[in-house]
């Protein structure tokens, strides 16, 4: 049998996205797999079930290499809304083999623990640089100041977008990444399809400037690549180019401001960690867990699926509810607890199986590089106001954070 969801699962209510724990406690409670009305979708929250079901091969990120949308008892997106998916659905997140495979494998490249160490000096000095204007000037906002203008530089760097053209990536980045909130409304559509439209046009550009005049950057080499052979079309390198540098921010962006906030609301953990450097690197993970950025990961049932005796049919969609599985007590002992000295901390907040983050290294090193130069820098940073939640369920994260030294 399959339990109704529990009332307290309310995407859209304020009180739910300021601590959806309680919810996702009662929804563990009520079994394996809930079936959602509102969002026509099973919601999966278990640890053991969302990672298995993350690797099981029976779901994918799209069925279109498949079924066509009738084929799978689906009605095809609005045609105004094209622009979007053109752009979404030819990334390699949203791919399955054997075209997620061949992409990921030239990405891949990318993202080696040699590239990302040899990134490190960059990316240290720049958090370095951004937390030293922040104690100058006494405080500020942490989202604005440091949370999104370092990884949004360090992807920029890695890509090849020139410093004077970057200024529209994190909006263009947010207004399409509201497309992935449940049930999204027909003005966060528009912003999309209209920032689909103009990221897309500016890549273009870029791609015909780097492929005139390539130079020692990622866009040049997937572009070295295609020319090689390896069939990289103009729209996946589009695609690529534009999930890289979505993928490549917005969860740490969330991942940093979520995580000092968590902080400063256990100020012993804090002191713990004030005193101890050497806990970042834990202290990240937890964070990770802690206070998820993804909330929740779709897939779609390619062949019908049996959880806990339900059968979850072919054409259905599963919500894996990757927040509560990061706070499963199954999995984690006491997980209502901050502990940043946490050693078992399987969390799956990249994912897992073959849609796994290519970029996690490279979060990883980010997160520590600006937890490590706020530490050393600005041991007396405090929070200066409360603040306000995003209203977005999936993505998890703040409006702002303000801080001040004392």
């Amino acid at each position: 049998m399959t339990a109704a969801a529990d009332p307290a699962f309310d995407p859209w209510d304020p009180a739910f996205v300021a601590d959806p724990r309680p919810a996702y406690a009662a929804l563990r409670a009520r079994g394996r797999v809930i079936r959602y009305e509102p969002t026509d979708q099973w919601l999966v929250p278990h640890h053991a079930d969302v990672s298995a079901l993350l690797r099981d091969r029976r779901l994918g990120r799209s069925y279109r290499h498949r079924f066509t949308h009738e084929e799978f008892g689906r009605t095809p997106p609005p045609p105004e809304h094209e622009p979007f998916h053109t752009l979404n659905d030819h990334g390699m997140l949203d791919l399955e083999p054997p075209d997620h495979t061949r992409i990921r494998r030239l990405v891949s490249k990318a993202f080696t623990p040699r590239t990302v160490e040899r990134l490190a000096p960059y990316v240290h000095a720049l958090a370095d640089d951004l937390v030293g204007a922040l104690v100058r000037d006494g405080g500020g906002d942490l989202l604005t100041d440091l949370a999104e203008p370092l990884p949004v530089a360090v992807i920029a760097e890695l890509l090849g977008i020139p410093e004077a053209d970057r200024a529209p990536l994190r909006p263009w980045s947010a207004d399409i990444c509201g497309m992935y909130e449940l049930n999204p409304s027909p003005e966060t559509a528009r912003r999309a399809v209209r920032a689909s439209k103009e990221f897309s046009a500016y890549l273009r550009e870029l791609i015909a400037a780097r492929r005139a005049d390539p130079g020692e950057d990622l866009i040049s080499g997937l572009i070295a690549a295609h020319d090689e052979g390896d069939r990289l079309t103009e729209q996946e390198l589009v695609s690529t180019v534009v999930l890289l540098l979505n993928a490549g921010h917005e969860a740490t962006v969330n991942a940093t401001v979520n995580g000092w906030y968590a902080l400063f609301r256990h100020p012993g953990q804090l002191a713990a960690l004030r005193a101890d450097h050497s806990l970042v690197p834990t202290a990240v993970e937890e964070l990770l867990r802690y206070d998820t950025p993804l909330q929740l990961f779709e897939r779609w049932v390619l062949d019908d699926i049996e959880i806990d005796g339900t059968t979850v049919p072919r054409g259905a969609e599963v919500a894996l509810l990757f927040g509560s599985a990061n706070h499963d007590p199954a999995v984690f002992a006491d997980p209502a607890r901050l502990d940043l000295a946490r050693a078992d901390n399987p969390h799956i907040s990249f994912s897992a199986g073959i849609h796994y983050c290519v970029g996690a290294p490279l979060a990883r090193l980010e997160l520590a590089a600006s937890m490590t130069a706020l530490l050393r820098r600005a041991p007396t940073l405090a929070l200066a106001a409360v603040p306000r939640r995003r209203p977005n369920f999936v993505m998890r994260g703040l409006e702002g954070l303000g801080v001040e030294l004392r």
